[in-house]
C-alpha cells in the first residue's frame, strides 16, 4: 500500500496589531497588505529566497559586465516572471491547505502545475540570462586566459579553488563526511597533489626540476598519510584525492597555459 503524498506545512504569520494600520479602503491601506504578502513569502518560502538572491546577483552582473538598457529590462522581466510565479504558488498552497486537510489527487495536480509554472519560469530566465551575458563572459574569459598565461602564480590558485569546490560538490553528491573533514575524496590530499603538479609543470625547464618534483611529490604523500594516520580517511579516499587534485591541475594547464 502506497504512503500518502503530504502536503507541506505553512509557517503561520504572525497576528497583526489593527491598530497601527492606515485606514481601510485607502491606497497607504492596499500596500500595507501587498507588502505584508511580500515579507510573508520571504520569511516562509527557502525557493523565494534563493529567487530573490539569483536575481540580485544576475542584476548586478549586469551592470558589471555593461548590459545595455534593454539587455537591463529584458533581465529584470524575466527575473520578475520568476518571483511572481513563485509567489502565485505560494498563494495558491496556502489557499489549498487553508480548506483542504486530506489528500486529493486534484488537488496535488493543481499544486504540482503550480510548481511547474515555477519551473517554467526559473528555466526561462536561466536561458535568457545565458544568452544576456554570453559575449561579455567570453570577452572576460578569454581576459582572464591572458592574465593565466601572464602569471602562472593566478593559474595555481585557480587551480587550487577548482580542487576545493570539486571535492566539496564530490562529497555533496555522495553525501559522505563534511565539506572539511571527512569523506571522499579527500580534500587536503586533492589540494595537495594539485599543488605538487602545478609545482612540477611549472618546475619543468627549471634546472633540478626532477628534485623539486620529488620534493612536492613527497610533501603531497605526507599530506595524505598524515590524513590516514588519523583516521580522518582510509586509503581509498586519499588515493581519490590524489587522483582529483592532481587531474584538475593537469586539465586547466593543459586549457590555459
Amino acid at each position: 500500500m502506497s504512503k500518502r503524498p503530504r502536503f507541506r506545512p505553512f509557517r503561520r504569520p504572525p497576528p497583526i496589531d489593527t491598530r497601527q494600520l492606515p485606514p481601510q479602503g485607502s491606497l497607504l491601506w492596499s500596500f500595507t497588505w501587498a507588502f505584508e504578502g511580500i515579507v510573508f513569502a520571504l520569511r516562509t518560502q527557502r525557493n523565494m529566497w534563493i529567487h530573490v538572491s539569483a536575481g540580485l546577483v544576475a542584476l548586478l552582473g549586469g551592470l558589471l559586465v555593461g548590459l545595455t538598457r534593454i539587455e537591463l529590462v529584458l533581465l529584470l522581466l524575466v527575473v520578475s516572471l520568476v518571483l511572481i510565479a513563485e509567489m502565485i504558488n505560494t498563494a495558491l498552497e496556502a489557499a489549498i491547505d487553508a480548506v483542504v486537510e486530506d489528500f486529493r489527487p486534484l488537488i496535488k495536480i493543481a499544486k504540482d502545475v503550480a510548481a511547474g509554472a515555477v519551473l517554467v519560469a526559473a528555466g526561462n530566465a536561466l536561458i535568457v540570462g545565458f544568452l544576456l551575458f554570453e559575449s561579455h563572459l567570453a570577452e572576460l574569459r578569454g581576459a582572464s586566459l591572458d592574465a593565466a598565461r601572464e602569471s602562472p602564480s593566478l593559474l595555481v590558485v585557480v587551480i587550487l579553488i577548482a580542487t576545493v569546490l570539486v571535492t566539496v560538490a564530490i562529497k555533496a553528491h555522495k553525501g559522505s563526511g563534511t565539506p572539511l573533514r571527512g569523506g571522499l575524496p579527500s580534500g587536503h590530499t586533492a589540494a595537495a597533489f594539485a599543488a605538487w603538479a602545478s609545482i612540477s609543470i611549472l618546475a619543468d625547464d627549471v634546472d633540478g626540476a626532477t628534485i623539486i618534483s620529488g620534493l612536492a611529490l613527497l610533501m603531497a604523500l605526507l599530506v595524505a598519510q598524515s590524513r590516514m594516520e588519523a583516521g580522518v580517511h582510509s586509503l581509498t579516499e586519499v588515493f581519490a584525492g590524489a587522483v582529483v587534485g592532481a587531474g584538475i591541475a593537469l586539465l586547466l594547464f593543459q586549457l590555459w597555459a
